[in-house]
């Protein structure tokens, strides 16, 4: 997958060592008289080592990389001692790095080890140093009747949801069933959070205006891998624009080693469901069912999902 990661000028390194000794993850080690990054999975890119540097050797770039992984880099940093570790998490507390602290507080209580953090989660009025909105969370879903003309409640259980800000590793969507919908799906469907999002995990986007879609197919293999999800509901209007969302949900899912059931649901513009069908991963096609329980369909019209076009046929 892409994601932020450092990089280490080899020309301006002059091996003094002061990079490693500030990385508690063990992700660089002096080799040869030069700095060298020993393992993607450790290194967290935020950076913690650049103001170590006294060359200014060392930078963050994007890049093809294995995900970080919290519960291997803390294997590293116990047997440094406490220092160390305290150093660590409060490296994760002032990053706003939520979603790995409560990984490394868990694994901490679970296996009884002693830590000392004054403070375990960042400050409210801390000046944030990435954007608040992507900052990774879960919640439990609200619970209210939906009957009696109660206000309906929200059923969405993490933050973020789009697709470019959240995280293959949060914790949220580990053995999750997994919901990507088109943006405009939620205000066409008038019962998306009891129908679609009650009991699941989120991700939205929009095939036709968001950048850099390549980043998605990445993302979306990487959940699949990693998170061991176990399923996935493609929700998409029927405008032809919208297919593009199906094509990158089955293009990640042939790459991924791990295989998931899919179902595309298509969703006309008046907020009717024009199809409910499971996705062939090989072929592209699709049989046409009324819901995600597999229901005859009974709304007007169905809908043909094929490579390039969606279309509504009565």
């Amino acid at each position: 997958m892409k994601r932020k990661i450092i990089a280490i000028d080899q020309e301006k390194c002059n091996g003094c060592g002061l990079c490693a000794s500030g990385c508690p993850e063990g992700a660089l080690k002096i080799i040869d008289g030069k700095a060298r990054l020993v393992g993607d999975l450790l290194c967290d890119g935020l950076g913690a080592c650049l103001q170590t540097c006294p060359e200014n050797a060392i930078s963050i770039e994007e890049r093809e990389a294995e995900p970080y992984n919290e519960i291997t880099a803390l294997e590293n940093i116990i047997p440094q001692g406490q220092n160390v570790l305290k150093a660590h998490l409060e490296h994760l507390s002032s990053h706003g790095q939520t979603t790995y602290l409560n990984q490394a507080l868990s694994y901490l209580r679970e296996h009884q080890i002693p830590f000392d953090l004054s403070q375990e989660a960042p400050a409210a009025h801390s000046i944030p140093r990435h954007c608040p909105g992507s900052q990774s969370m879960a919640f439990p879903s609200r619970q209210g009747s939906e009957e009696n003309g109660e206000a309906r409640p929200s059923r969405l259980m993490h933050w973020p949801i789009q697709l470019h800000l959240i995280s293959p590793a949060a914790p949220h969507y580990r053995n999750s069933d997994l919901l990507i919908a088109a943006d405009c799906v939620a205000f066409s469907l008038g019962d998306f959070h009891r129908d679609f999002l009650k009991g699941r995990t989120l991700a939205i986007a929009c095939p036709k205006l968001d950048t850099r879609q390549e980043v998605y197919t990445e993302k979306l293999t990487a959940m699949i891998d990693q998170a061991g999800l176990k399923s996935i509901s493609v929700l998409i209007m029927q405008v032809p624009c919208c297919n593009g969302l199906l094509r990158l949900v089955r293009e990640a899912a042939s790459r991924a080693a791990h295989k998931v059931p899919i179902r595309c649901v298509v969703v006309g513009i008046r907020g009717e469901i024009l199809s409910d069908s499971p996705v062939d991963i090989e072929s592209g096609t699709s049989g046409k069912t009324g819901s995600l329980t597999g229901e005859p369909l009974k709304a007007v019209g169905t809908a043909s999902i094929k490579e390039g076009s969606i279309g509504m046929f009565s």
